[in-house]
């Protein structure tokens, strides 16, 4: 995989079946053994419990939950700028800007952002009007001094904090220096001895002695019992006047985050930060983790190449069906079995639709098509796939195929088709425990026809009395969604496997002659009994679909 190029998502529809989690899972497996780039499966619904029950038979992780695909900060390119320690001086924060090219530096603590500081924070430092008791008032180190200096420590220990005290310049007299020098002062002066020893005397905290000047054995003596720090540096008084305000921590100068600092997150929306950003005006703006760790800087320029996320769809080509922001992605590829629907591209894309029972069969087919061996993961699950979509082959959009590839897996995954399928379903059939919703939207779908806006929701079930056991709580609750969801008409099958028929709830205006028409039956109380009906795309739809059309 080249530098830098994002994974692929591979991902299935809302509310997602068997079918959809199993072939989003292998066809990322496949084409990332094809092409080398990487591609992850994802989710955009809650799992049912037979499709949990697949996963954990065979001990794979369930793909990772995506609400929605429009671009978000972390598509974007983000600049990893090292957050720096709080206690640097301004002078090293300058200096890596100049280094880094940047015109922001993050200042951070264990990974977590604290404040930031830019190169407009330190512009506007030389413009104070700072008294000399600035470099305490900022607790500055005396560390930062030796280095703002470029100096070299003669006495005194610099690991200390310089917490009480003024900056002072003794260009006077000795007898004129006691009247003017406190204790804890910095104290900046020349190779004169007197002024040093006096200094010293007056229980000054730190001399800088200017010009490189030799400093007697006597002094550094009297000024190491004194608990007096002595830096020597090369600068002559003027440049160290005016270099060492540039000592102070930047902690005294940044913007800190509990101040209201402006920061945002890999997953927040691109269109979400735009406006904020054009209200702040500034540079850059530090971005952070779920977790809340600094990971680097962004500004409102990155913003113009921020990325679309590729996608590749299977089992399902509708936009109603598909995650959110499906608009806004680049969809690479569509592997499908169902009708044409209304995803539209802006530019042609692999699109692979075939008239089968699963869209595992054909990702089956294209394992054998790239001679790729299929591992017994990979076979137990788009064998799963096939049992649950063609019901152990009772669906009537079962075809040869769908047998062919179905028993090919599970030689291959060691499993009894119909043991295995029976176990699935039963998993799966556990409808007591769940709410009216929950039931609904476990394998609900959306689709268009003429303006007409239709749900249509299926379970399957082997036993009867679990359809009789929540058949009126279900009904009351399509009823609630046709008047919330915006959908025209909702249409409930319960679908038992055993006796391969399915018992059909509707709620909507025309919604029961609706059905009536479709397949010729009476419907009573909003509902009907369809024998030999148990497929939603093959004979369920496409019949309510002709009926609505004519």
């Amino acid at each position: 995989m080249e530098k830098n190029e994002k994974s692929v998502i591979v991902i299935g529809h809302k509310n997602p079946d068997t079918d959809s989690i199993c072939s989003a899972i292998c066809y990322a497996d496949l084409k990332t053994k094809v092409t080398g780039r990487k591609h992850i499966p994802k989710r955009a619904g809650h799992l049912n419990e037979e499709t949990q029950y697949v996963l954990k038979q065979c001990g794979v992780e369930v793909p990772d939950y995506i609400k929605d695909v429009r671009p978000q900060v972390a598509d974007i390119e983000i600049r990893h700028t090292k957050g720096v320690s709080k206690d640097i001086s301004v002078k090293d924060a300058w200096t890596k800007m100049k280094e880094l090219n940047v015109v922001t530096l993050p200042i951070t603590e264990k990974k977590k952002l604290t404040g930031l500081i830019t190169i407009g924070d330190i512009a506007r430092s030389y413009f104070e009007v700072y008294d000399s008791t600035v470099l305490s008032t900022a607790q500055t180190r005396f560390e930062n001094i030796v280095d703002t200096l470029n100096g070299s420590v003669v006495a005194g220990d610099i690991d200390q904090v310089f917490m009480e005290g003024k900056v002072v310049i003794a260009a006077a007299n000795p007898e004129m220096m006691e009247n003017y020098i406190a204790p804890g002062d910095i104290v900046i002066l020349g190779n004169r001895y007197e002024a040093q020893l006096c200094a010293i005397e007056m229980e000054a905290k730190c001399l800088i002695v200017c010009e490189g000047a030799n400093i007697s054995k006597t002094i550094t003596k009297f000024a190491n019992e004194h608990n007096c720090i002595i830096i020597r540096t090369e600068y002559d008084t003027y440049t160290v006047a005016r270099l060492i305000n540039q000592s102070m921590p930047i902690s005294f100068l940044m913007r800190k985050k509990e101040d209201g600092l402006v920061s945002f997150r890999t997953d927040d929306f691109i269109e979400d930060i735009q406006g904020i950003m054009a209200k702040k005006r500034h540079r850059d703006f530090p971005i952070e983790d779920a977790k809340n760790n600094y990971v680097g800087m962004i500004s409102r320029r990155n913003l113009l190449g921020a990325g679309r996320k590729q996608i590749i769809l299977v089992d399902h080509n509708e936009k109603g069906q598909a995650i959110s922001g499906i608009e806004t992605a680049q969809i690479l590829e569509i592997i499908d079995h169902h009708r044409i629907g209304s995803i539209e591209t802006v530019t042609p894309v692999f699109f692979r639709n075939q008239p089968l029972g699963c869209t595992a069969t054909i990702i089956y087919q294209m394992y054998q098509e790239y001679h790729i061996e299929i591992e017994p993961m990979i076979a137990y699950l788009l064998c799963s796939a096939i049992i649950s979509d063609t019901l152990i082959f009772k669906s009537p959009t079962c075809t040869q195929d769908d047998i062919d590839a179905c028993e090919a897996l599970a030689e291959i995954a060691n499993i009894d088709i119909v043991q295995h399928g029976m176990a699935m379903f039963g998993a799966g059939s556990n409808l007591s425990s769940k709410s009216e919703k929950e039931i609904v939207l476990q394998d609900y779908k959306k689709f268009s026809v003429n303006d007409v806006t239709i749900g249509v929701g299926q379970i399957n079930t082997m036993s009867q009395d679990e359809i009789d056991n929540v058949k009126e709580r279900v009904a009351q609750y399509i009823e609630k969604m046709v008047v919330e969801s915006g959908v025209d008409m909702v249409f409930f099958m319960m679908t038992n496997i055993m006796k391969e028929s399915s018992e059909v709830i509707c709620a909507g205006k025309s919604a029961e002659s609706l059905l009536a028409n479709a397949f010729n039956v009476q419907v009573n109380d909003g509902g009907a009994v369809l024998e030999k009906v148990v497929s939603r795309k093959k004979q369920f739809f496409p019949a309510i679909m002709e009926t609505l059309q004519q």
